[in-house]
């Protein structure tokens, strides 16, 4: 465990309310343009500032206020221009869209400037990144929240409410993944929906491991109640070797061209095990790089019961053993447990046409929490612990699947913290 610094845990932190959120948004790339056009559906909110190193962007991203009958934002460009939206008195909280390894960098300066942040995933690629946002936030007292939105899933909420209510039973196993062929988008250039400067093909070329593991944690960790009542221990981590990217490249490029022979350390498919100090099991997957169908897994056994979303929907409850609900008796189970967020939040979603409920719930309940003075619904200790895997699972695949301790980033208020 990391030696503690003098200051003390955030959990459950609360701020005064903010009535209006003044939002700065760094990175106008494909997510920041989406989270800029959500946030403009959100009420309580004012986009303030806008920081972009494409100029062409930046111009897209005012034109979107524009259509939206909003004020121009304050606009920053440059290397550093990030920096300076930080420093300004106009914004209260700091959305970070940029790609994985300015993540940190960027949350640990904003909150060094009093302001709260919100940070797409994952939080931090490093132990030592989690460390130093767990420590600024400790020292600044700011928000600091992943933006988790599969924990706002219908499905993964819905378990939520069941296992909260007893229905599975006591929770022993839970499984999570990212499985999602993403070979077109890494050859792709940005113009054609590609990331800039390659940066996720650049990581999967030096690194191996799981790198991109919270879609199917935080749901896990939700549903064990990590750093509540539990915390993840240990883990072990295997990949495959890595073909699906190669051979992808030999039928876009040809089979002599450099990047058919381009290699990567990044296995095709990997499988972490996490085991936790009260002997619960998670097991993660990621698999970006095989025509695999689209999967989060979000699996939950317990002693009296099963769920699982992929491919289909499936509860399985006693007395009736493993024989799952089917037709009218799952959907009647499914409205009958359908989590409070979604019968509300979500369902306005939905009348208003909105196309992604899970980001409308987390977006409003985002603000509703700021707004009001509440504690957010994720803290800086769950960004650290789910981005902590990143590193760990590559740790214990270059060295055989070794055994990894996972730290306790509360360090051990957890224990005494009652939520």
């Amino acid at each position: 465990m990391k030696n503690s610094p003098v200051q003390s845990h955030v959990l459950r932190l609360a701020h005064p309310p903010i009535p209006t959120v003044h939002i700065g948004i760094i990175g106008l790339g494909n997510r920041g343009l989406l989270t800029l056009q959500r946030y403009l559906q959100i009420e309580g909110v004012e986009i303030k500032a806008l920081c972009e190193i494409r100029e062409g962007n930046l111009s897209k991203a005012q034109q979107l206020l524009k259509e939206a009958d909003r004020s121009e934002a304050t606009g920053y460009t440059g290397v550093e221009g990030w920096k300076k939206m930080c420093e300004s008195d106009e914004v209260d909280l700091i959305f970070i869209c940029t790609d994985w390894l300015m993540h940190t960098p960027m949350a640990t300066f904003a909150m060094e400037c009093n302001k709260h942040v919100a940070i797409e995933v994952p939080a931090a690629m490093s132990v030592e990144e989690c460390w130093q946002l767990v420590d600024t936030a400790e020292k600044t007292r700011r928000h600091c929240i992943m933006l988790e939105n599969c924990c706002y899933d219908p499905f993964a909420l819905m378990t939520l409410n069941m296992a909260q209510r007893g229905l599975f039973g006591e929770i022993m196993h839970v499984e999570g993944a990212y499985i999602h062929d993403l070979r077109s988008m890494y050859f792709a250039e940005e113009s054609e929906g590609g990331y800039h400067n390659h940066w996720g093909k650049r990581y999967s070329i030096e690194h191996t491991g799981n790198p991109y593991p919270t879609h199917g944690l935080g749901p896990a960790c939700q549903i064990l109640d990590i750093h509540r009542s539990d915390r993840m221990e240990y883990l072990v981590s295997m990949s495959t070797h890595q073909a699906g990217m190669s051979e992808y490249a030999r039928r876009l490029f040809g089979e002599y061209s450099p990047e058919a022979h381009q290699k990567y350390q990044l296995g095709d498919v990997n499988t972490t095990l996490i085991h936790t100090l009260k002997g619960k099991t998670i097991m993660l997957q990621y698999d970006i790089s095989t025509p695999r169908p689209y999967s989060r897994l979000q699996t939950v056994c317990g002693t009296l019961g099963f769920a699982q979303k992929y491919p289909v929907p499936c509860i399985a409850l006693d007395p009736n053993g493993d024989t799952p609900l089917e037709g009218e008796l799952l959907e009647k189970m499914m409205a009958r447990y359908k989590h409070p967020f979604n019968a509300t939040i979500g369902e306005e979603a939905h009348r208003r046409g909105l196309p992604n409920e899970m980001n409308y719930v987390m977006d409003y309940r985002l603000i509703h929490c700021l707004r009001n003075g509440l504690p957010l619904d994720m803290d800086v200790y769950d960004a650290a612990e789910w981005s902590c895997i990143t590193e760990l699972s590559e740790k214990s695949v270059l060295n055989k699947s070794m055994a990894v301790e996972i730290p306790d980033f509360t360090r051990g208020a957890w224990k005494k913290y009652k939520y």
